[in-house]
């Protein structure tokens, strides 16, 4: 009989990419993905940088290039970073093969068969899937409406044996959660784990999707605020600021951090992509990022603001969920007795998918809420998509009166 490792018989198939192959079915709306919508891709600029480039710079993206990332491309993406405020000086860029990847390896460098690990509940599936993948016995604390609830977390940390490798969140624009923490709790986060000895991974993949000015200060990443005491590992992606086919992403982390993860990158790939880093970095330096992020934070607002108008207009009083501020998604929380896997079928029959909670619960025991993504849907597809999943709830409800 063959002999797999210990770790990966704990992966199993995400429900997302289990869903994703409904998504190319005749008439399907599909909620479920956490991807850019194909006709928002900077294509036009995308030719204009290829067509534009040197046949030396050619060269340099058919090749091998360096484990830790061009140096073109670290220069151009610490200056983008250094605008946002973050420790660009004090910390180091590894370029990685997608952010999923940064936090593989990160998990890699930190965790031993066994170790506990900290994460929300909900957390990113993928970081679940990338914890599992080491046998980390992953331990959750719950959100409330400002981030990670502070008092679950002290008990939690309190009633652990052993201390944790890390604690690991998504401030920004949450997945699946959809919510933004507040700076008030970004800085009673740091305060709290302040000399703790256990780093805190940031995932920040949404943070340029922003959609009003007046949450400038709340978006600001942790590891931009004084964090003396603190070790945060920052990781990003080029996926949704760019486009996932790029296959970037990037850790900013501190030196000595660093140093283990450079080492492990290259035994995984050697490096990342050259070509598209020669594309990101052109991207960056030619200041149509911020064009585009400009154009497309546009877009996605108005597909949010269409989400939020057909929730409300849509679903009964007894389902809540998040207006998205940002990023890709809406959390809808639903009644006591209801959970969303029993929704997903009747819903897929009537040419709608979405996610199940427990997706995101890594002992798939939470299963209240569902997450539904406006990203890649267009607003008259949101409006006729919406009412399909509401009819659902109603009709799950009105069989749990009868019980």
């Amino acid at each position: 009989m063959t002999r797999f490792a210990s770790g990966v018989s704990n992966l199993r198939s995400s429900q997302i990419r289990d869903l994703m192959s409904l998504a190319t079915r005749p008439g399907i709306i599909s909620f479920a993905g956490g991807m850019p919508g194909n006709e928002l891709f900077p294509l036009a600029e995308m030719d204009e940088i290829y067509n534009d480039l040197t046949e030396r710079e050619k060269q340099v993206a058919m090749q091998y290039g360096p484990t830790c990332g061009l140096p073109s491309l670290i220069e151009s993406l610490n200056s983008y970073l250094k605008e946002k405020g973050l420790p660009v000086d004090t910390h180091k860029l590894l370029i990685t093969t997608g952010s999923l990847q940064a936090i593989n390896i990160l998990a890699n460098a930190f965790i031993d068969a066994g170790d506990s690990v900290i994460t929300e509940n909900p957390s990113f599936i993928g970081a679940l899937s990338a914890f599992k993948s080491y046998s980390a016995d992953i331990q959750t604390v719950d959100l409330d409406s400002d981030g990670i609830s502070l008092e679950k977390l002290a008990l939690k940390l309190d009633s652990m044996e052993r201390k944790p490798k890390f604690l690991y969140i998504t401030p920004t624009f949450h997945n699946p959660a959809g919510m933004l923490y507040s700076k008030e709790r970004r800085i009673a986060l740091i305060e709290m784990m302040k000399d703790r000895d256990i780093p805190v991974i940031e995932d920040d993949a949404y943070g340029d999707l922003y959609f009003y000015e007046d949450d400038l200060e709340d978006i600001r990443p942790m590891i931009a605020y004084p964090h003396e005491g603190v070790e945060i590992c920052y990781t990003g992606s080029f996926s949704k600021i760019i486009g996932p086919g790029l296959r970037l992403g990037y850790m900013l982390v501190p030196p000595h951090i660093y140093d283990k993860c450079e080492l492990i990158k290259q035994s995984v790939d050697a490096c990342s992509p050259s070509f598209t880093q020669v594309i990101a970095d052109k991207f960056i330096r030619s200041g149509a990022v911020k064009k585009y992020l400009n154009e497309v934070r546009q877009e996605y607002k108005l597909r949010a603001e269409a989400m939020h108008k057909a929730l409300k207009s849509s679903m009964p009083e007894y389902v809540s969920w998040n207006k998205p501020q940002g990023g890709f998604y809406v959390w809808v929380k639903l009644p006591k007795g209801i959970n969303s896997m029993s929704l997903l079928k009747p819903a897929i029959d009537k040419g709608v998918v979405f996610v199940a909670g427990s997706t995101f619960d890594p002992y798939a025991a939470k299963d209240d809420c569902l997450r539904i993504s406006y990203c890649n849907t267009p607003v008259e597809v949101i409006n006729k998509g919406v009412p399909i999943i509401a009819e659902a709830i109603k009709d799950a409800y009105k069989q749990l009166e009868l019980k």
